[in-house]
């Protein structure tokens, strides 16, 4: 009797067990149906940020663009408004860091070596400002902006 009542137990549990593990019920499209959202978080700020950059109000332009970096931190338009926000704002050394992670993230492109040939024009450093514009240049060959870059620092 004491090993009819195990096994009845044994048994009896098994069956809870097994009857847990049923996936026969589960309605997987409830699941899947749904898409994984591909929009870019930062559009919106990057957007704004240019917009106030445009207005010439550098330090919402860089409000937004920080924002925009934080939400996604690859995106490099997004690097290079921050950096030349800095570099309206007089604030260099933040500059150099959001170029530093530009160049990380889009490589040494010319567009973005002739901003950071503007921003040592902006400091006053006219032998380094020359390189960078000189390189810029030879990237992108005769480009109005890095023309007139050049034309600033020759003044």
């Amino acid at each position: 009797m004491r090993k009819s009542v195990i096994r009845f137990a044994f048994a009896a549990t098994a069956v809870l067990f097994l009857s847990g593990c049923q996936t026969a019920s589960v309605d997987a499209t409830k699941t899947t149906a749904i898409k994984p959202v591909a929009a870019d978080v930062s559009a919106a700020d990057r957007k704004a940020g240019k917009a106030q950059f445009r207005n010439a109000n550098f330090g919402l332009a860089e409000k937004h663009f920080r924002k925009a970096v934080e939400l996604r931190s690859d995106d490099g338009e997004s690097w290079m408004g921050l950096a030349a926000a800095y570099d309206q704002l007089g604030r260099f050394d933040f500059a150099d860091r959001a170029y530093d992670q530009l160049l990380k993230v889009e490589g040494r492109k010319p567009q973005i070596v002739n901003n950071m040939g503007y921003s040592q024009l902006l400091r006053g450093n006219k032998k380094k400002a020359r390189q960078l514009l000189a390189e810029a240049k030879s990237g992108l060959g005769a480009d109005p902006v890095v023309e007139a870059n050049l034309a600033l620092l020759r003044k």
